[in-house]
């Protein structure tokens, strides 16, 4: 293990996600110095998505200047374990019992430390970001899937398999339309950016529109459009209320793509929560701080811990 950090020490954060991989270098104060961005080679196979990570947490190390980069924080999809720094399954990305920690320690020379991309993001936002100070926080992100973190009593909560988080496979709608889990009626089939896409689509018989696209449709009064929002919508309220009910979340977030459009999305899902808790308050819903760089800087955060130190003084651990 490195040397106890210093206050001029950097860390790499990594996050790899089925499209893009986004990377920062992020001191002592968590703000990133560097960020760099590239395609995620999926169709090149697993050897070109490693060689892209380490070109990028090698520029990133290049970045640093005179700083010490000390560790490397990688964050993904799937089933993630942690404490082998193996990535046993990630079916946007291809991989099955990857041992990606060590993959990437021996080709940079320095401590890695894996997480799940979702968790990370949540823990980001938990720490610096538009829940800090609060120790009881539900992170949910919209994207092309839908996941949870949950952060109960300042810890990040993993589950006794490390599989915590996943209620886009809550059943939203009981014999609803088909998930690609196999299952029925699953909030992620309504609610995440690709399946408001989809659904838009099939309703409207046109080309696909970004779900974004689908929200400002149907404020601008789309009738095809505020149907399949309004689906969504009752998705997510569903998804979420059990969570509320048993984990009493200070606040819900909201990240991913979808979070973008704020209060189009945020005020519809307060609403509802709102109306099925008629006997006590429903926690705020709001939008996520760091938007899309949230994993990324999450994965920063999840680097110090490699090296047996938090990035600056926050409540939360891992």
């Amino acid at each position: 293990m490195t040397a106890g950090p210093s206050a001029d020490d950097v860390v790499v954060g990594i996050d790899i996600g089925g499209t893009s991989i986004k990377g920062v270098l992020a001191g002592r104060d968590g703000t990133p110095r560097a960020r760099f961005d590239c395609r995620t080679p999926v169709a090149d196979g697993v050897d070109a998505v490693i060689e892209a990570v380490v070109r990028m947490a090698a520029r990133l190390v290049d970045a640093a200047g005179d700083a010490r980069p000390v560790a490397v924080g990688l964050v993904m999809p799937g089933v993630v374990d942690r404490a082998e720094g193996v990535a046993r399954y990630s079916a946007n990305i291809g991989w099955r019992e990857l041992p990606i920690g060590r993959l990437v320690a021996d080709r940079l020379g320095l401590p890695v430390a894996i997480e799940h991309d979702v968790r990370a993001a949540g823990l980001a936002e938990a720490t610096e970001g538009a829940a800090r100070g609060m120790r009881d926080v539900l992170y949910v992100s919209i994207g092309t899937g839908l996941a949870g973190a949950l952060i109960a009593g300042g810890k990040l909560v993993h589950g006794a398999a490390g599989l915590a988080g996943e209620i886009g496979h809550v059943p939203a709608f009981p014999d609803g339309e088909p998930c690609a889990c196999g299952q029925r009626g699953c909030a992620e089939a309504y609610a995440s950016a690709a399946s408001v896409s989809r659904r838009y689509a099939r309703a409207a018989g046109g080309a696909a529109v970004p779900a974004e696209g689908v929200l400002a449709r149907a404020a601008a009064g789309d009738a095809q459009a505020r149907a399949v929002v309004d689906d969504a919508v009752v998705a997510l309220t569903r998804m979420v209320l059990g969570v509320v009910l048993l984990a009493d979340p200070e606040v819900i977030l909201l990240g991913g793509g979808m979070a973008a459009a704020g209060t189009a999305l945020t005020d519809p899902l307060g609403e509802g929560l709102q109306r099925a808790l008629l006997w006590r308050p429903a926690p705020p819903v709001l939008a996520s701080r760091f938007g899309s760089e949230a994993g990324a800087r999450g994965a920063a955060l999840i680097g110090w811990t490699a090296v047996g130190a938090a990035s600056f003084p926050h409540s939360v651990t891992t």
